[in-house]
C-alpha cells in the first residue's frame, strides 16, 4: 500500500560499511563451455601421472572438477576412460569432456510457490517461509527463491541476481523485496546503503530482557567457528545497530520468554541472533547460537521479519508493508501464553 511522498533516496547519505546482506555478496550467474576438448599429448609428458598433465594443459577447470570427470569417466585417452593416476606416454589424444557442476545451472527458473505481498512493474515484496533458503550455494543450487523468481518472472533473468538486494536466514520467515528492473534494484541497494529502508522483526527470546534498549556493538566472523558470526572490535569488524523492545512475556516449558520487536539500523548476517545473544537473551529454537539442551522446543529460530517500509524506486512514494506472524511462530508464542500483537 502507498502512504506518503518521501525524499529521493538518491539524496540521502550512503553508508560507507555496506550491509553484509546485501547483493554485493550474492555469487554472479555463471557456467561453463561443454564442448568436448581434444589435446595431443607430446614427448614432455612422458612419464607424468596424466591427471597432472590434463591439469596443466586446461588450467580453466579446478584440480577437484578434473578428478571428479577421471572418476565418472568424462576423460578419454584414445577413446576409452582413462584414470587420473595413469602414466602418460606422450603421444596419446586425450579428450575432456566438460560437465555441468550443480553451480552452473543453479540459476535456473522453478515452479516455487511464492507468498506474494505486493506486485508492480518495479518492484515484488514477498512473504518468505521459513525453510526457504534466498539464493543458490554451497549445498543449496536448486529449489530456492531466486529460482523461484525466474519461474515468476522470466524477465528477472535480465537483473543481477534476479532483482534480489537483500536475504533472510534460511529459517528465517517474513518480507523482502525484490527489484524487477536494474533500475528499481539499483535504487534499493542505495536505500540499504542509506540504511533508509525500515525493517522491524519479531523475535522469541529466553528471559527478561529490559522493556526496550539500544544494542551498539560491531560484528564479525567468530573468531573460532568461520560459520558463526559474532560481536567483535577486530580487524574486519563492522558497525551493528538493534534497537529492541519487550512487547510481552510469557513461559515456556517452565521457563520465561518474550517477545521483542527489534528495528535494525544495519543489516549485518545474523545481526539479531548474535545482538540478543550478546546481552544474554538467545532466541527460542536458534541452534547455531542458542543451547543445545533449548534447541528441541522449536525447530528453527523465532525470528520473523514482519515490517518492511521503503521508498517506491519508480513513484518516490513511501511503502510499508506489514504480515501476521507465520503459523508456527504465532502457535509457539501462544504456547508461551504470548497473544499474537496487532499490526500498529
Amino acid at each position: 500500500m502507498i502512504l506518503t511522498p518521501a525524499p529521493n533516496s538518491a539524496d540521502l547519505p550512503l553508508d560507507s560499511d555496506f550491509d553484509d546482506d546485501i547483493v554485493a555478496e550474492f555469487p554472479l550467474a555463471g557456467g561453463i563451455d561443454l564442448t568436448p576438448i581434444t589435446l595431443h599429448l607430446d614427448a614432455q609428458a612422458c612419464g607424468q601421472r596424466l591427471d597432472k598433465v590434463v591439469a596443466g594443459l586446461v588450467p580453466q577447470f579446478s584440480r577437484s572438477r578434473l578428478q571428479l570427470w577421471f572418476e565418472q569417466g568424462h576423460v578419454l585417452v584414445d577413446g576409452k576412460p582413462a584414470r587420473g593416476k595413469d602414466t602418460a606416454y606422450g603421444d596419446e589424444t586425450v579428450v575432456v569432456e566438460p560437465q555441468p557442476a550443480p553451480e552452473d545451472t543453479a540459476f535456473a527458473p522453478e515452479a516455487i510457490a511464492l507468498n506474494i505481498v505486493h506486485e508492480d512493474e518495479h518492484i515484488l515484496v514477498i512473504n518468505k517461509p521459513a525453510g526457504l533458503v534466498v539464493h543458490p550455494g554451497a549445498g543449496n543450487w536448486s529449489g530456492t527463491l531466486l529460482n523461484g523468481l525466474l519461474h515468476h518472472a522470466p524477465q528477472l533473468a535480465s537483473v543481477p541476481r534476479a532483482g534480489i538486494v537483500h536475504r533472510l536466514d534460511k529459517d528465517t520467515s517474513g518480507l523482502m523485496v525484490v527489484g524487477k528492473t536494474l533500475a528499481a534494484q539499483t535504487d534499493l541497494v542505495r536505500q540499504l546503503q542509506a540504511r533508509s529502508v525500515k525493517r522491524e522483526y519479531f523475535a522469541l527470546v529466553w528471559g527478561t530482557p529490559s522493556l526496550s534498549g539500544t544494542i551498539n556493538a560491531s560484528m564479525g566472523r567468530h573468531p573460532k567457528d568461520r560459520v558463526k558470526m559474532a560481536v567483535s572490535t577486530g580487524l574486519g569488524a563492522k558497525p551493528a545497530i538493534t534497537h529492541y523492545e519487550r512487547v510481552a512475556s510469557g513461559m515456556l516449558d517452565r521457563r520465561p520468554v518474550s517477545l521483542v520487536r527489534c528495528s535494525l539500523e544495519t543489516g549485518r548476517t545474523h545481526q539479531i541472533r548474535v545482538h540478543m545473544l550478546s546481552i544474554g537473551f538467545g532466541l527460542v529454537g536458534d541452534s547455531v547460537y542458542g543451547k543445545t539442551h533449548l534447541s528441541p522446543v522449536f525447530h528453527r529460530q523465532a525470528l520473523q521479519a514482519r515490517r518492511l517500509g521503503l521508498v517506491h524506486p519508480a513513484t518516490g512514494e513511501a511503502c510499508e508493508w506489514v504480515v501476521p506472524l507465520a503459523e508456527d511462530f504465532a502457535e509457539l508464542i501462544a504456547r508461551a501464553g504470548i497473544p499474537e500483537p496487532e499490526a500498529a
